[in-house]
């Protein structure tokens, strides 16, 4: 059964977080809120981890997973980018944009998009997960907490709780979530692509949305 963590909206308490972290670190995999809805993360190396994500959200590795990142030193690390695709993710930073690159040498194969070798990239603004990733030292593979065969995304820690204590090893709990989507935006596409539009403004970045596309 998943350890239960109610923690801080905004000043969130370094043992909890310590604590998921560790776990984190163990291999399993937490739910946690986000600056959207609800998401569900593990270290990008913990392949077992990333396979319980994928059982619970029903994708298989042709859907993009998100790595959330602390900054822009860990988006280059992980993903290949231009002038251009940095100018506008530092823009967008941090906030409910998720952004698709091709992967560099450092991201496990496990991770990639079976296809396209490529990844999605966030970096967030809730406290929590900034914290949750100063503690860990590294990115977090994410997706965003659709359950299986589902279509909205899970907002609220109680529900997280009854639904998913048998499958993931912690729940945060910092309040509730407004349940949205992040805006994806197809940096590899020329010109680039909004695939979904989310709480992030596609305008800010002077983009125009498209259609729906799978990430997170």
């Amino acid at each position: 059964m998943a350890q239960y963590l109610c923690v801080h909206a905004t000043h969130p308490e370094p043992r909890l977080v310590r604590r998921a972290a560790a776990i984190l670190a163990d291999g399993g995999i937490v739910a946690y809120p986000t600056d959207s809805s609800y998401a569900v993360g593990c270290r990008i190396g913990a392949v077992d981890g990333l396979r319980r994500i994928r059982a619970l959200r029903g994708i298989d590795e042709r859907h993009h997973l998100a790595l959330l990142c602390r900054d822009m030193a860990d988006v280059g690390r992980y993903a290949h980018l231009d002038n251009r695709q940095f100018r506008m993710i530092r823009a967008a930073r941090p906030g409910p944009f998720t952004f698709i690159l091709k992967a560099t040498r450092d991201v496990p194969r496990a991770f990639k998009h079976a296809r396209r070798g490529t990844i999605g990239v966030r970096i967030p603004s809730h406290p929590f997960v900034r914290a949750l990733l100063a503690a860990l030292e590294e990115p977090l593979a994410s997706s965003t907490l659709i359950p299986a065969g589902e279509t909205d995304a899970l907002a609220d820690a109680a529900e997280v709780r009854a639904r998913c204590e048998h499958v993931v090893d912690a729940v945060v709990d910092c309040g509730g979530t407004s349940a949205g989507l992040t805006t994806i935006v197809d940096l590899t596409a020329e010109p680039p692509a909004v695939l979904r539009r989310g709480a992030g403004d596609p305008a800010t970045l002077g983009l125009v949305a498209a259609e729906a596309g799978e990430v997170g």
